[in-house]
């Protein structure tokens, strides 16, 4: 069992639920920044400290196996690259992409999920109302002409669904302990983990390649 703690969230786990049980429709996108000023480490780059986390939760929700990653990055203060981006292409035109940086003047936790009936704004440095449903999108209709796309905008309302206050890692424990007693394969096993550093390694080499494609 890996420790994704994040994936023991209350909101972690309401967004699952979201998307398992169809309330964004067909998914478009996963974009996520994570960003703060410090800490530099001084072994890995920014990618290998803060991206694991966003990794391990696209990884869970999304459900789905990743075709390509390109990553960009630069290095300001020491030979590991402080200010970093990812973007992991899926099929179905699935698209996420996750920024982490150790330059920012402020500390941003934000994951937004696009969907075709709804979208998501999850803010982990809010206090309360973490996860914010939007019934907004876009729908188009097919005209005669290749000009003649019908663009409506949907603008309904936004709710914040209630989500579990359990402590993560009191979670987490409890499930390590019931995946003992009934001898079963937690779902962040060490094959989960291994899915999150294969797109680590393949963003490492779209780094040295100046951003080329890797496919994983």
């Amino acid at each position: 069992m890996v420790d994704h703690t994040f994936l023991f969230t209350g909101a972690v786990k309401k967004i699952r639920e979201l998307i398992d049980e169809g309330a964004l429709g067909k998914l478009y996108y996963y974009d996520s920044t994570r960003v703060n000023l410090g800490l530099f480490q001084h072994d890995v780059n920014v990618l290998w400290d803060l991206a694991p986390h966003d990794l391990s939760i696209m990884d869970y929700v999304i459900q789905r196996e990743p075709q390509a990653v390109i990553a960009t990055g630069q290095r300001h203060l020491n030979c590991h690259e402080d200010v970093a981006y990812m973007t992991i292409y899926f099929d179905d035109q699935i698209i996420a992409h996750i920024n982490v940086n150790w330059l920012s003047p402020v500390k941003v936790r934000t994951t937004l999920l696009g969907g075709e009936k709804k979208m998501v704004v999850w803010n982990d440095l809010e206090a309360d109302e973490k996860i914010k449903l939007y019934d907004r999108g876009v729908d188009i209709a097919n005209g005669e002409g290749v000009y003649d796309l019908l663009v409506s905008y949907r603008s309904g309302d936004m709710w914040a669904p209630k989500i579990e206050q359990t402590e993560a890692l009191t979670n987490e424990a409890k499930y390590f302990v019931e995946c003992i007693q009934k001898d079963q394969t937690p779902f962040n096993d060490g094959v989960a983990g291994l899915r999150v550093v294969k797109l680590l390694e393949a963003a490492s080499r779209s780094l040295k390649e100046c951003g080329k494609a890797i496919n994983v």
